[in-house]
């Protein structure tokens, strides 16, 4: 589930899928980043070991209307924080995404170095 939810959402590209320690190990490249997908069910219940992680776009109102066509529902609309708009993106497995995108006219000087 996880897997499509990545593929269809945004693109996600399978560069490994191979048996590892005991269980699948699913690698997939995701524009310039990466996740690592490791089949093994967590040994407690609840909510996930993080809360969310972030994806970077250049793109996120096209981004968006692609994952709603996917059927994805959004709790709010994307927040403008001046030289940073994101959007909290529900996925399965009680995982929560960041889509972001940085106006890179905008950044504040110590924040430079952290983006591209």
């Amino acid at each position: 589930r996880s897997i499509k939810f990545y593929e269809d959402s945004f693109d996600g590209k399978i560069v490994l899928d191979m048996e590892l320690a005991g269980a699948r190990n699913v690698f997939m490249r995701i524009g310039k980043g990466r996740i690592h997908f490791y089949d093994q069910p967590p040994g407690f219940s609840g909510r996930g070991s993080i809360h969310h992680f972030g994806i970077q776009t250049d793109d996120i109102v096209g981004v968006v209307e692609k994952l709603k066509s996917n059927g994805v529902v959004f709790q709010k609309n994307i927040t403008d924080a001046g030289f940073w708009k994101y959007i909290m993106v529900p996925a399965p497995d009680d995982i929560l995404i960041e889509l972001f995108e940085v106006d890179k006219n905008q950044i504040p000087p110590e924040y430079q170095n952290y983006f591209e």
